[in-house]
């Protein structure tokens, strides 16, 4: 038979609610009686009964986080920051991705409710509020990462993206380049950021996009970028005056951009320089290093973990909280001149 709690505290002469606090790490617990009780559990190889548990708690010590892309690093690197995060808490994270299909990530999210996670983190590639009206309605708290819906008041965490086109265009400016494009993503909020401090930007040096300069990636943004920058690269070398820099939407389409410019018999950054964003970790090994805005993407999944960890701990309704990482600019010989 398995081991059961009252099995370890009758063995240890310890009452059941001691060894219980002990399972869910109650600060009055004694370090010599947490020492001797987790030792007990190791020998007898001791499992906590999780389905029992979340029918007495109301809690199953789960939560669940929906992405649009498990393969872009940006996304990697949140899923594996949260779940280092609430590990220490005795959490656990179901995750899936939407493969950026709206109707996909509704089924996702669906599965999550009956699930009966305790929070869901979503990355959305949705228009519709309708599951997030659907969460609400079953009273389970959520968290919108990196992407925020518009009419949705919601908790949300990422990163300031038009500070995020602010300074990768401005760089290109103080780089010497004078025709700068943008491959931009697709109506989603962070390229929709990522477009205004773009404009922006040029505004403020007494530029603009000329025609032809402002590419769209697609539908795929985030999720297999690099094929798409490649073509978005493509039609901006067919553009006059050709670009003498560009700002890609993310590190994917930057890479795809760039091999564009190579196959085209053109040279980083002497002829196009080009930047992009999420400093993903293979960036300094490319045969030219890519210069990026490094979105603080550990930093997000930490800082959605400890939130998801507040909203499931509490028992009140709590306010929708914003916390929005800053940018930070990360120069390599993509773009230095």
């Amino acid at each position: 038979m398995a081991t059961r709690l009252k099995d370890i505290a009758e063995d240890l002469g310890l009452s059941v609610i001691t060894v219980s606090k002990v399972l869910r790490n109650h600060p009055d617990i004694a370090d010599n009686t947490r020492r001797r009780v987790l030792k007990r559990m190791q020998e007898l190889n001791y499992q906590p009964n999780t389905a029992a548990r979340s029918l007495v708690t109301g809690r199953t010590m789960t939560l669940g986080l929906v992405v649009p892309d498990l393969l872009h690093p940006f996304f990697a690197v949140i899923a594996n920051a949260i779940t280092t995060e609430i590990r220490k808490h005795g959490y656990s994270l179901l995750i899936a991705s939407s493969d950026e299909e709206p109707e996909l990530e509704v089924q996702e999210i669906r599965q999550m409710l009956a699930r009966r996670v305790d929070v869901i983190l979503v990355a959305s590639a949705q228009w519709s509020l309708e599951s997030f009206r659907q969460i609400e309605e079953q009273k389970v708290p959520y968290v919108l990462l990196d992407r925020r819906l518009s009419g949705l008041e919601a908790n949300y965490i990422g990163v300031d993206d038009e500070a995020v086109g602010v300074l990768a265009t401005e760089h290109l400016i103080e780089q010497g380049c004078r025709f700068v494009a943008h491959i931009r993503g697709p109506e989603v909020s962070t390229a929709l950021g990522r477009l205004e401090g773009y404009r922006r930007t040029l505004a403020s040096y007494n530029l603009t996009p000329l025609p032809g300069h402002i590419v769209t990636l697609g539908a795929s943004g985030d999720h297999r970028g690099e094929g798409g920058g490649y073509q978005a690269a493509q039609r901006l070398l067919a553009v006059q005056p050709r670009p003498d820099g560009i700002f890609c939407f993310n590190d994917p389409s930057a890479l795809g951009a760039m091999r564009a410019i190579l196959d085209a018999g053109l040279r980083i950054p002497e002829d196009i320089a080009v930047i992009g964003c999420g400093n993903l970790p293979s960036s300094d090994f490319l045969r030219v290093p890519l210069s990026s805005v490094d979105q603080g993407s550990e930093s997000i999944g930490k800082q959605a973990a400890e939130l998801a960890l507040q909203l499931a701990q509490t028992k009140l309704p709590l306010p929708p909280r914003a916390e929005l990482m800053l940018p930070r600019l990360v120069v390599r010989a993509s773009s230095r001149r």
